[in-house]
């Protein structure tokens, strides 16, 4: 079993930073991917930006410029740094993966339980 926990959330006025960070444990091989998605109230999940194991990165137009995704591959956790931010970037944050347990196994996706971000003066 594989666990995605995220922290880092909160409230933030407009202009301020926050980094978000999430960890993934349980039975893990190898990560293929990680990635933060973010869901609007009244709006789809869509994605925010993703990293992969060999360190290619991409970012929704949306938010380019203004955040950076990392990953510190020992463990097994994803970072997203997230500068200038507006209201518009109000939603809850979750986190993904793409990995498998056993050399073996075929991939899957796990989610993460996602964290608030607010972003209000």
């Amino acid at each position: 079993q594989v666990q995605l926990v995220e922290s880092g959330g909160g409230l933030v006025q407009p202009g301020g930073s926050l980094r978000l960070s999430c960890a993934a444990s349980g039975s893990i091989f190898s990560i293929k991917a990680m990635a933060w998605y973010r869901q609007a109230p009244g709006k789809q999940r869509e994605l925010v930006a993703g990293i992969t194991s060999g360190g290619s990165t991409n970012y929704a137009d949306s938010v380019k410029g203004r955040s950076t995704i990392s990953r510190d591959y020992a463990q097994n956790t994803v970072f997203l740094q997230m500068n200038s931010l507006k209201p518009e970037d109000t939603a809850v944050y979750y986190c993904n993966a793409n990995l498998r347990s056993d050399w073996a196994a075929g991939y899957f996706e796990v989610w993460g339980q996602g964290t608030l971000v607010t972003v209000s003066s």
